[in-house]
């Protein structure tokens, strides 16, 4: 480990929503609608329990209609092999928590029999080759001592082999382990794991929302996590000057902002076979680094005494993604200004030609009722095309807007756990640079809202960036906690930070738009958040957090008109 799976997806299998690759179709292409392209790789490659399929779910029944999946791992990067090497339920214990730990001096028969042999038969041959010599026997005894001798010297032979076995199979691991071109850790877990087991057998199978109530206990026990060696490639990747700038606690490498360890003990509760997360940590330069560890989960509790990870260095990579993301987000505001001029011209056009007629129209009528003699019917007439010539006007004014409209919200069940995993993942950068971590907390059976994904995302976001910035700056941990819960014919979120707070005297108006608490901000987050849940038949609300920070609520119906 080190602190979100079988092989890198390079460069090339970056997707756009809804296209195909080797990895197979993407599942959630939502957020590539509105996002940069370094977060399009990143939408439902997520690992689940008991599946073969990337994205799909190890469903189970829990009640008339609704449907509950296990827990799923959360990551960042598309696999195509199965995580879980068994299907267990909620209740099972994975098997490694099941397997009898091994004694330290057991014996196993095929080691006995060989060594018996090689050992016992010289022994015997030469305590005969004794007796006879005592009893003065003559040739017989010399002839024991041959034996004995022949025998000891196979004997000799064999342990040399064998000694020259293990030497080459320790230069075997030696090659892969100090030679591969990849960075190796060897991690001890046994102190999470025991943790692991007394949360399972006291009932709890739902590690993640336990430690998301309980941030510093998880702060904790990954300080216990010891890293027990890196490979030679770790130190020359990174310009460590040797090893003891790794190896200790790994709390020294992984930042508090990181949101991956917790998926660590997921795993682990799950008895998945192998685990990969991209996380970042702090190298032994001081300087922040974005890695891809890889790791084969053991399937015995003596096996996390020596977990091996391998790391990969995609900083360079994600560097790379962030500036085609630039260039795609300004030839995206170029697209706009051009389609807006283009828009502009067009609308000039259309209300150009009322306008003018209506003028011409009024001017005339002045004209009709001026004379001598006002002719009240022309005039009459004229204005009758003033009349007609605005409705036109108006007419135009309303095309444009019903065009501008025309995207109706695309309304569907969507899994407000995962929309809140993927606007995790879209923000993650952001919420990272003020120093800010994310806790999930999501009860078990939360059943589908009919929503529109992409709105409902934006919400997140909005909340999410909002609390990380009003944290910004602050002393002390910054923690934004995001609690899912069904109360009644609805679903309730809640994300609560532990920032400064808002004024119980701003908190009427903290939703109206250019109401800003933020020096320069523009008001109008909050403001689209609830026009975004009143357009779904909702509630946003904001209140104070038991802690102290702010307490933002939005509850969405299972069902509304």
């Amino acid at each position: 480990m080190g602190p979100e799976f079988g092989r890198h997806v390079p460069p090339a299998s970056v997707l756009r929503g809804g296209e195909q690759s080797a990895l197979g179709e993407l599942d959630n292409p939502v957020s590539v609608q509105i996002h940069a392209r370094n977060m399009q790789c990143m939408v439902g490659s997520r690992h689940y329990t008991g599946v073969s399929r990337m994205g799909g779910e190890a469903p189970r029944l829990i009640g008339p209609g609704w449907i509950s999946v296990m827990r799923q791992v959360f990551s960042r990067w598309p696999s195509l092999a199965q995580t879980a090497s068994q299907d267990i339920g909620v209740d099972d214990l994975p098997a490694w928590m099941q397997v009898t730990p091994p004694r330290t001096f057991a014996i196993q028969n095929e080691d006995f029999a060989p060594a018996s042999l090689w050992v016992g038969v010289p022994c015997v041959l030469a305590f005969l080759a004794g007796l006879m010599a005592a009893s003065g026997g003559g040739a017989i005894p010399i002839l024991g001592v041959g034996l004995a001798a022949l025998a000891a010297l196979a004997a000799v032979r064999h342990v040399v082999a064998l000694r020259r076995d293990r030497r080459k199979a320790r230069d075997s691991f030696d090659a892969i382990y100090e030679r591969s071109g990849i960075s190796i850790w060897r991690e001890d877990w046994t102190a999470v794991t025991e943790v692991i087991v007394g949360l399972r057998r006291a009932g709890i199978d739902d590690v993640e929302r336990h430690f998301a109530n309980r941030p510093d206990e998880l702060r904790a026990l990954r300080a216990k996590v010891l890293i027990t060696d890196v490979n030679a490639f770790t130190l020359e990747e990174t310009g460590a000057p040797n090893k003891n700038a790794y190896v200790g606690s790994l709390d020294r490498l992984l930042p508090d902002t990181d949101q991956t360890f917790v998926q660590w003990l997921v795993a682990f509760a799950q008895g998945d076979r192998f685990f990969r997360s991209e996380a970042h940590i702090m190298g032994a330069d001081g300087r922040e680094r974005d890695v891809l560890f890889t790791a084969t989960l053991p399937q015995d509790r003596a096996g996390f005494s020596d977990v091996i990870v391998t790391s990969l260095d995609v900083t360079a990579f994600k560097r790379t993604q962030a500036h085609l993301a630039a260039a795609d987000t300004e030839l995206a505001r170029t697209s706009r200004i051009t389609t807006v001029g283009a828009l502009s011209a067009s609308i000039a056009h259309e209300v150009n030609s009322p306008l003018a007629a209506i003028l011409a129209n009024a001017q005339a009528a002045l004209r009709w009722l001026r004379r001598p003699e006002p002719d009240v019917a022309e005039a009459s007439l004229a204005l009758d095309d003033v009349v007609a010539e605005a409705t036109r006007a108006r007419d135009v004014v309303a095309r444009t807007r019903s065009y501008l409209s025309n995207a109706p919200r695309t309304v569907a069940p969507i899994d407000l756990v995962q929309a809140s995993r993927d606007a995790n993942i879209l923000v993650e950068r952001e919420i990272r640079s003020h120093g800010a971590a994310i806790h999930l907390a999501a009860e078990d059976g939360i059943p589908p809202v009919p929503a529109d994904l992409i709105q409902i995302q934006q919400i997140f976001v909005n909340l999410l960036v909002n609390a990380a910035q009003a944290m910004a700056g602050l002393p002390g941990r910054k923690d934004i906690t995001i609690t899912i819960r069904r109360v009644g014919a609805a679903v309730v979120v809640d994300v609560v930070d532990t920032g400064p707070g808002i004024e119980p005297e701003r908190r009427a108006r903290i939703f109206e738009p250019f109401h800003s608490t933020k020096v320069g901000g523009m008001g109008m987050g909050l403001a689209i958040c609830r026009n975004l849940i009143d357009a779904h038949g909702g509630e946003i609300w904001v209140d104070a957090a038991p802690d102290g920070g702010a307490a933002f609520h939005f509850m969405l119906p299972l069902a509304h008109d």
